[in-house]
């Protein structure tokens, strides 16, 4: 099962990779076209985030990559476990998030999928790559944060 949140929110998968690969640079919510099966696998906690992205075609926003296995007692005509699902945005948030992608060189990157009031939510993020170095500093900087806490806590 997923974990909940205090504002009802119930997580199913989440890319935590992303935040590490990536420099977050402005978020989008949006809904998530499934089939019957696919939601009752998600509901199960049953999904993957790790190969996922989003991709402009056409005016609309599609999610490829993310894996939601087969729902067990499902039907026997299966959904493939692996396909692009449409992603529910509004026009202009679909015009803007392809003109970044087009003109800036910007990745879309799924960050979580998550059931707000019982509908299938993904949350996307345009992302600019971090390069090898920049992933060394964050970590340093994480570190150097991290024992800074460690001697204030010793002193108390």
């Amino acid at each position: 099962m997923g974990r909940s949140t205090q504002d009802g929110e119930q997580v199913v998968a989440s890319n935590r990779k992303a935040r590490h690969d990536y420099e977050l640079l402005e978020r989008y919510e949006g809904g998530l076209k499934l089939t019957g099966d696919e939601v009752k696998s998600l509901r199960a906690g049953r999904a993957s985030l790790v190969d996922a992205y989003g991709r402009v075609r056409e005016g609309e926003v599609w999610l490829e990559g993310m894996h939601v296995p087969p729902y067990e007692q499902g039907d026997t005509r299966r959904h493939l476990p692996v396909r692009p699902r449409k992603v529910l945005l509004h026009r202009r948030e679909i015009e803007e998030i392809g003109h970044d992608l087009a003109e800036k060189g910007l990745s879309l990157v799924p960050l979580r999928v998550y059931f707000t009031h019982g509908i299938a939510k993904v949350e996307l993020a345009l992302a600019r790559g971090k390069r090898r170095h920049e992933k060394r500093q964050a970590i340093a900087k994480r570190e150097a944060q991290r024992e800074m806490e460690r001697a204030a806590g010793r002193r108390r």
